[in-house]
């Protein structure tokens, strides 16, 4: 076999998880596969995901059938299909959990999309998740919403391991890691220990591109006045995410330097890793890795769909880039303020995150939809 890429990622410190899972991936032994080959250190996984794995799959027709023969609601029988699932993940990932002293080996699972503004519904389905998965290796994933960060805090303080989602604008990603700090403060307050608890933060990436690079479209199918103008449009191009990522890596060294931080690592905390998600490109003319090249760094994760795992096994750069270009970076956000180009990247933000608990919202609420369907099918009164 030619050389695995990513085996090179992961001795420069960056740990490849994938995001996907299915019944079919674990029982096949084609996960395991991965793990095996492709060096895969822990699974993402989120409601189109599983609408995806579950709708139209026969796989999980005799446990759906149990599950309403049994008289259980509908979310009661995704829950059983989705947490069987997860459970049997973090049991193949468990040797990579002990072997890495807790830093990977996770399986993420995210609280229900549709409490993405409600706190307190956030911390009691973490809890209720965490407990009833009953895997140490779980990871519960939050919403970075206004709603969602407080509830990290809580979460963290009650020793469940968290995934911050739906990250775009580098201050929800700084919000994000002081919410994991007061946590941490909060649990080693009440003397419980801090040292077993891992976090990454879910910083998105190509999404940023797609909605940036739609503006710059249409600014430059309504027509510009110059030459000038047009080439400071097209210079942004498919530019915006990575430059947005490595200024948020800037933040977390920062933050690692602050004095609060340097208190609870004194008592074993685990820095909260920067975990770069969205990351297949939606843009055939832009490489096929471009979210996994340009951002391999120490201490950091990259979530890859199966695609991207197998395209950067097989031709990714195995460079650590993620403090490369860091003034051009600074300078290509600063950049979007010029009146030609004009994007308020605050809006784009915004925007992306709204869209961002809608994509989770809708594939939800359709799987539950086709799980009512299948449930009359398959228990015909």
């Amino acid at each position: 076999m030619t050389t695995n890429h990513i085996l090179e990622i992961e001795q420069l410190g960056q740990s490849i998880w994938m995001d996907n899972l299915t019944r079919d991936l674990i029982q096949s032994g084609e996960l395991q596969r991965l793990i095996e080959t492709r060096g895969l250190r822990g699974i993402t996984s989120n409601p189109a995901i599983f609408e995806k794995a579950i709708a139209g799959n026969k796989i999980y027709d005799a446990d759906i059938e149990k599950g309403a023969r049994l008289g259980l609601p509908t979310y009661k029988i995704y829950e059983s299909l989705v947490f069987e699932d997860i459970r049997n993940a973090c049991d193949m990932f468990r040797p990579i959990y002990e072997e890495s002293n807790g830093l990977d080996g996770y399986i993420s699972i995210e609280v229900p999309p549709t409490i993405a503004h409600d706190t307190q519904a956030t911390i009691e389905e973490a809890r209720r998740y965490y407990q009833e998965i009953g895997r140490e290796n779980v990871m519960i994933k939050i919403p970075g919403t206004t709603a969602g960060l407080p509830a990290v805090e809580q979460v963290i303080a009650d020793g469940i391991n968290v995934n911050v989602t739906l990250l775009f604008s580098v201050e929800s990603y700084v919000n994000c890691f002081w919410a994991y700090i007061k946590g941490l403060e909060k649990r080693a307050a009440e003397a419980k220990d801090i040292s077993n608890i891992a976090s990454v933060a879910s910083f998105f990436l190509s999404r940023i591109d797609s909605n940036i690079d739609g503006r710059i479209d249409n600014k430059l199918k309504a027509g510009v006045e110059s030459i000038n103008v047009e080439a400071k449009l097209r210079a942004v191009k498919g530019k915006v995410a990575i430059a947005n990522a490595k200024i948020a890596y800037q933040k977390y060294k920062e933050i690692i330097q602050s004095d609060r931080w340097k208190a609870v690592a004194e008592k074993g905390a685990k820095v909260q890793r920067l975990l770069w998600a969205s990351t297949s490109t939606k843009n055939p003319e832009y490489s096929d890795v471009m979210y996994v090249d340009e951002l391999v760094g120490r201490d950091t994760v990259n979530t890859l769909p199966p695609a991207t795992i197998e395209a950067c096994a097989d031709h990714c750069s195995a460079e650590n880039r993620i403090e490369s270009n860091i003034e051009e970076a600074y300078n290509l956000i600063e950049s979007l303020k010029d009146p030609d180009i004009d994007i308020d990247i605050n809006q784009v933000m915004e925007e992306l995150l709204t869209d961002g608990i809608d994509k989770f919202v809708q594939p939800f609420q359709s799987l539950m939809n086709s799980l009512e369907e299948k449930v009359k099918m398959l228990t015909p009164a």
